[in-house]
């Protein structure tokens, strides 16, 4: 797995940092520059390169000094949302293989410039969605595949995670999630919950997203976090965030599949992607970590209890040989592991110049879920057209490959 390809990093924050530290130095890269708008962080990055017996990396502040090193093959992408479309297309024009960390578009018309510089420059892009490699999502996507869930219909996913301090402290701590909630209202992290459905539904690939309706609760949990945490007279108490606290988008898919997703970040929770798989022959769910199978436990549907958290059970039939050989090599990387395979995947790919298993295409798709849902919910909660990216191509093109 390991991959000598020299990698600039674009966007040092936690994520950024983390990122280095943890998966592209543990896998090989060559991290030869980095950049971000704050100088500690760039000087926090590259002593971490330097401490793993790297030379230290080319540090800016542009990232088009990034693009423009002869020895930088290959741009990580790991800034605030606002500066994945332009930073990625700045990269495939400079012939740089490119990967994005995850997060909604503003426009529709940013999902499309995306579209048009890979279609134009046939530079490499990967999406770097990793929780399609989670191991469960994984094993979920065989036993679908071996067809032990019969035919899906239905699927859940969410963002459902107490954000609260990271957005409420978000000025101090230099976190673009506040001015997000401070000012826009719509599904704005779709692609944790929709990648994994996406590869079992085989949208793109044979299926496609085709329409969604959104809908919003209504603002209230940042102010009460943030009158509790620093008093009425801590300014941003008062501020009207936009962001509604719970949002739910229904999707339907060209061949009658249903998709829920569900953002809830500013309301004290448990953390949960909320997958649910839902089929003729089974259902799983996350929250309770089971597999409900329905030639075993049709009798007990109303004492479901006792087999929560069976998922287990079926990992020694269904692993999927990706995380078989992924655990006879040794689990790195952040997320469970996560994080080691999707960019162990990013930097093959960027290393034989070959296509990326998670595309543009891709890409595309999952981030207009966040302009769309804005777009549902301002109009009442209007049902919302879902563009085709592929220009008619997900008729022909294969099933998703890991």
């Amino acid at each position: 797995m390991k991959q000598d390809v020299r990698v600039g990093v674009v966007g040092l924050g936690g994520r950024g940092r983390g990122i280095v530290r943890d998966v592209l130095l543990e896998l090989g890269a060559k991290v030869t520059a980095v950049c971000d708008l704050y100088e500690d962080r760039r000087d926090q990055t590259a002593d971490i390169v330097e401490a793993a017996g790297q030379p230290r990396p080319f540090v800016t502040a542009d990232y088009r000094e990034v693009l423009a090193r002869s020895d930088v093959e290959a741009v990580i992408v790991t800034a605030a949302w606002e500066a994945h479309v332009p930073v990625a297309c700045d990269a495939m024009r400079a012939g740089k293989y490119v990967g994005i960390e995850v997060g909604g578009a503003y426009s529709v018309e940013d999902c499309w410039r995306m579209v048009r510089a890979y279609e134009e420059t046939g530079t490499g892009f990967m999406f770097l969605e990793n929780c399609c490699y989670g191991r469960n999502e994984l094993l979920l996507l065989n036993m679908v595949r071996q067809g032990v869930f019969g035919e899906v219909v239905h699927c859940d996913g969410g963002y459902q995670h107490d954000l609260r301090d990271e957005i409420g402290f978000g000025r101090e701590n230099r976190h673009y999630r506040f001015r997000n909630y401070l000012n826009r209202n719509g599904e704005n992290y779709p692609t944790h919950e929709l990648g994994p459905i996406a590869n079992i539904l085989n949208i793109n690939r044979g299926n496609r997203i085709v329409s969604l309706v959104s809908m919003a609760s209504r603002s209230a949990g940042l102010n009460d976090f943030l009158t509790r945490e620093k008093g009425l007279d801590y300014d941003a108490a008062s501020f009207a965030f936009t962001q509604g606290d719970v949002v739910t988008t229904l999707i339907k898919c060209a061949h009658g599949e249903t998709i829920r997703l569900s953002l809830d970040t500013t309301l004290p929770r448990y953390y949960s992607r909320g997958l649910t798989v839902h089929g003729t022959r089974a259902l799983y769910t996350e929250d309770n970590n089971s597999i409900f199978l329905d030639s075993e436990d049709r009798e007990r549907h109303f004492d479901w209890r006792g087999k929560w958290d069976n998922l287990k059970d079926f990992y020694d039939q269904y692993d999927h040989p990706l995380w078989k050989e992924f655990q006879e090599k040794g689990i790195f990387g952040g997320h469970g592991g996560m994080d080691g395979l999707v960019y162990g995947r990013f930097l093959e790919a960027a290393a034989d110049c070959r296509p990326a298993p998670i595309d543009v295409y891709d890409a595309a798709a999952w981030m207009s879920i966040t302009p769309l849902s804005e777009a549902s919910i301002a109009a009442g909660s209007a049902p919302v057209a879902i563009p085709d990216f592929t220009g008619g191509a997900w008729t022909t093109r294969g099933p998703w490959n890991p």
